[in-house]
């Protein structure tokens, strides 16, 4: 008998259309580096710092799929007035190394009508018990147009250059929340058992993959379970991926947990920064956020490779799909263990923040650990710019991050198109 050998995870992957020099992705965190809704110098060097440092694909999040879709301040909407900017950040990552993917979303309930100007919708009627926003049901031609909105900015990533799109499913964001039994609560096909939760994220995946064909690669960020009684648990996740792996629309799903409505540490793990919020919280909210932060957050303790019991479990139900694990990934042991447990790519995070040359300083030295404590200090500064408060070139900008850490040479090799795969190029929506 033969044992399988475990692939490098540090060699070249195939995803979809695009070849990624190695298997790691540097996730999607809120950037803070786009005041205006536009893409900034500051925007590129962040992300150009991660692909001097060595990752397969980093991600730009947030991308909002249309105006009303944004979630917060300052996040670029996918639309012909944001291309040139788009343009430029695409090529300044290729031309660092990496490939670089767009994640598309529509907040939902997350959104605020003091940022947006119109009512958030839901599935069905809810009130956001963070924001205390109240949510209108979205109708069946809002979820079309919605549909087409994804549709629309996909083509908008691919004629920037983009490698990848990324579907934001996850985070009780408007897709999410469809999957959510708390949330959903409709009478119509949209509704009901989890085959019909899942309709709206299949006919998102369908709308992308018919606008971009096989000219980039498409992923859904997924989640497992978001930590709330009564809402998305993995035993219906499971049945999501599988129809979306049946529908054959997905390059690869992401794999994630937790919320942006409730108990947010779910997904972070670790320290709880309540004294942090409370700085930048107004004065009437500070003392009962300091009184009541840690519940309203939750308080779960930080595991290396926390997501991975649960994300075992979708292993053996995907058939064409590949996976993506996510969560307390920070050095060369976790990704190996990635790839033994049958995952496809690695998505690293805060570790990435604290050290954007991490996987370059792991390929020169296996050995290599992670300066990341998980204080979740940085969960703070997405209210300005998204950083490492332990890193004072990042903190106050005195250094480019740009700069490669001493005696770590850049790690070589530029994304690649599969061999006979067209270049982007534009695409009837």
């Amino acid at each position: 008998m033969s044992t399988a050998v475990a692939p490098d995870p540090l060699s070249p992957a195939r995803l979809g259309p695009v070849t990624l020099r190695n298997r790691v992705i540097k996730a999607a965190t809120s950037e803070g580096r786009s005041p205006d809704g536009t893409v900034t110098d500051d925007l590129i060097d962040f992300h150009v710092g991660f692909a001097r440092g060595g990752v397969g694909m980093t991600t730009v999040a947030y991308c909002c799929v249309a105006p009303e879709a944004a979630s917060a301040p300052g996040q670029i909407v996918m639309s012909a007035s944001a291309l040139p900017g788009l343009k430029r950040l695409a090529d300044a990552v290729h031309g660092a190394g990496s490939a670089i993917s767009a994640q598309l979303g529509h907040a939902g309930v997350v959104a605020h009508k003091r940022l947006t100007g119109v009512t958030p919708v839901a599935p069905s009627r809810f009130v956001n018990p963070a924001s205390m926003a109240y949510c209108r049901e979205i109708t069946r031609d809002e979820i079309r147009s919605v549909v087409d909105q994804f549709g629309a900015a996909a083509q908008v990533a691919m004629d920037a250059g983009f490698d990848a799109v990324e579907l934001h499913f996850g985070h009780l964001y408007l897709p999410s929340s469809f999957l959510s039994p708390l949330v959903n609560r409709r009478k119509d096909e949209y509704g009901g058992g989890i085959d019909d939760r899942s309709r709206f994220v299949r006919e998102i995946a369908q709308r992308v993959r018919d606008v971009v064909g096989n000219r980039i690669a498409v992923i859904a960020k997924l989640d497992m379970d978001d930590g709330l009684p009564g809402s998305i648990w993995i035993d219906e996740a499971l049945r999501t991926a599988q129809l979306l792996d049946a529908d054959a629309t997905l390059d690869a799903i992401e794999l994630t947990q937790g919320s942006s409505v409730f108990k947010p540490m779910y997904l972070f793990r670790g320290d709880v920064p309540v004294r942090e919020f409370a700085k930048v919280m107004p004065p009437a909210m500070r003392m009962p956020l300091r009184v009541v932060g840690k519940w309203a957050m939750g308080s779960y303790p930080y595991e290396d490779l926390y997501m991975l019991p649960a994300a075992r479990q979708f292993v053996p139900v995907m058939r064409q799909t590949k996976l993506i694990l996510l969560g307390g990934i920070t050095n060369r042991d976790h990704l190996d263990t990635g790839v033994r447990e049958g995952f496809d790519f690695m998505a690293m995070g805060r570790a990435l923040l604290r050290e954007p040359g991490l996987v370059a300083a792991m390929t020169a030295d296996p050995a290599t650990r992670s300066r990341c404590t998980h204080n979740n200090k940085c969960m703070v500064t997405v209210f300005g710019r998204t950083h490492c408060v332990l890193d004072p070139e990042q903190r106050y900008g005195t250094v480019s991050v740009l700069e490669t850490p001493k005696g770590v040479a850049p790690v070589p090799h530029s994304p690649l198109r599969e061999h006979g795969a067209p270049a982007p190029t534009s695409a009837s929506s």
